[in-house]
């Protein structure tokens, strides 16, 4: 298998298929469902009796070219085929029934881009839905997307890595719910009569993840004047390279999920739980996906070494600094890994530069690994509101909570009669402020943040150019 990865270090695309955004009918449809998006409300529907309402007339004749140009793309993408009808179906059904709250779940069922993934292979989808980390209402959107599933990839999926729902994806065109922050297309958020018994694909925008990271790499490596190894400076270079890292990154994260010593009530299933269990279990999976990362690198798979560049670089520089500060979880886990890092030496802070211990930066971030797995080991023999006191205990041994924090005084400080879920009513929004190198840091970066909403890049397809990174 080392081998064969070896010689398809690129990704070769395998649809030689017109690009559908060069298609006359992609703008029609685009400029279509950008006419809709500021008539619909929260829920999806179009409330006519609103001041600023269009005519239903107006909003037939729009839904009619959104139609049209669906099925003048159609031809062009033949494995979408029966997406593409039962999509038709929904979308006059909306119309037909006044443009209340959509629903797409027979469209959705047809969609299955898990089920064929050719590398390069297009795939036009439309919904109402909202975008995690973008857009919070369920609008009409329509993206245009390709995905990434090289042969190295499909090798480990195949014999390391199984995760048949998982897609990687590339944007090539999107309306405007996605000229945001969001970077994954996700099922649950489509607007639908009933939620589906199972969900059968989840795609990540890895192209979006490069280029984002790229920029807040350079930018924070040259504020902090972190001395990188020449490779290092390579990948951060190299947009295609990075996409193949977040590529492998996203589908080892993704089925960790589901991996591993975990919880009797796995992490998918909705619950409300204190923030930091939720920064805990997503910094579970990507150092999980670090120390797999590592294995592979040992067995000669070049993507192995870039991806333990990305997952620290993104949960040191990026993470802590991004978002609210309000029940921060992703920005928690950096903040955790960062401490971590420097309490063991591998990380200092002196004279105004960052060093970073590169040799010993594996090991000590496995270290890190460990302990949260132990902490998961033990935590089906407790009781739940004692696994999240242990947690706390966890994570404030390297951060420092909020001085009001009710949590932090320990179960004395907490009523107790009352049912673990009405405790986390106790948990402060901030309940981990940022320390003060990260308070510094956010202030010097956020414009540099800002700047990457709605980023994209524009790469060779399937990773064989070097790339451009565009806002």
């Amino acid at each position: 298998m080392t081998e064969i990865l070896a010689q398809d270090n690129g990704m070769a695309a395998t649809s030689a298929a017109q690009k559908v955004v060069d298609h006359p009918a992609w703008p029609e449809l685009k400029n279509a469902v950008e006419a809709i998006r500021p008539w619909q409300s929260k829920d999806g529907s179009i409330d006519f009796a609103a001041e600023d309402a269009p005519s239903r007339a107006a909003a037939d004749e729009a839904l009619t070219r959104v139609v049209t140009g669906v099925e003048r793309l159609s031809p062009l993408l033949p494995h979408d085929a029966a997406y593409h009808e039962a999509l038709v179906t929904d979308l006059r059904r909306w119309g037909d029934d006044g443009f209340g709250v959509p629903d797409f779940l027979d469209s959705l069922l047809a969609f299955q881009p898990a089920a064929q993934r050719a590398d390069g292979l297009q795939h036009l989808a439309v919904f109402a839905m909202y975008t995690q980390n973008g857009n919070p209402d369920r609008n009409l959107e329509a993206v245009v997307l390709r995905m990434v599933w090289p042969e190295w990839l499909a090798e480990l999926e195949r014999t390391r890595y199984d995760n048949p729902l998982f897609c990687g994806i590339t944007f090539e065109d999107f309306t405007s719910g996605y000229d945001t922050n969001s970077a994954v297309f996700f099922p649950e958020t489509i607007a639908v009569r009933e939620a589906p018994e199972r969900f059968s694909w989840g795609g990540i925008f890895c192209d979006r993840e490069a280029a984002r990271f790229r920029r807040v790499t350079e930018a924070a490596v040259d504020l902090l004047k972190v001395s990188l190894p020449d490779d290092a400076h390579e990948m951060v270079a190299d947009q295609d390279r990075c996409l193949q890292a977040f590529v492998l990154w996203d589908m080892i994260h993704d089925r960790t999920h589901s991996h591993g010593d975990l919880p009797f009530d796995p992490f998918m299933i909705k619950q409300r739980q204190p923030f930091w269990m939720y920064g805990l279990e997503e910094l579970r999976c990507d150092l999980t996906a670090f120390r797999e990362a590592v294995k592979l690198e040992a067995d000669g798979v070049p993507q192995g070494h870039d991806v333990q560049y990305a997952i620290l670089f993104d949960r040191l520089f990026r993470f802590p600094v991004t978002g609210a500060r309000e029940r921060n979880y992703d920005g928690l886990g950096g903040q955790l890994l960062f401490a971590y890092l420097h309490k063991h030496d591998v990380l200092r802070w002196r004279d105004s530069t960052l060093t970073i211990d590169w040799e010993r930066a594996p090991e000590v971030t496995n270290q890190l690994c460990g302990e949260i797995e132990d902490l998961y080991r033990a935590g089906i023999d407790r009781p739940k509101l004692v696994h999240w006191l242990a947690a706390y205990d966890l994570v404030s041994s390297y951060l420092a909570p909020h001085p009001g924090s009710r949590w932090a005084k320990g179960p004395d400080a907490l009523d107790l009669s009352l049912p673990p879920r009405k405790l986390v009513d106790d948990v402060l929004a901030d309940e981990f402020p940022l320390s003060m190198f990260y308070e510094a840091l956010s202030k010097k970066l956020k414009n540099v943040i800002a700047s990457t909403k709605g980023i994209t890049a524009t790469a060779t397809p399937s990773g064989t150019g070097t790339g451009r990174v565009a806002a």
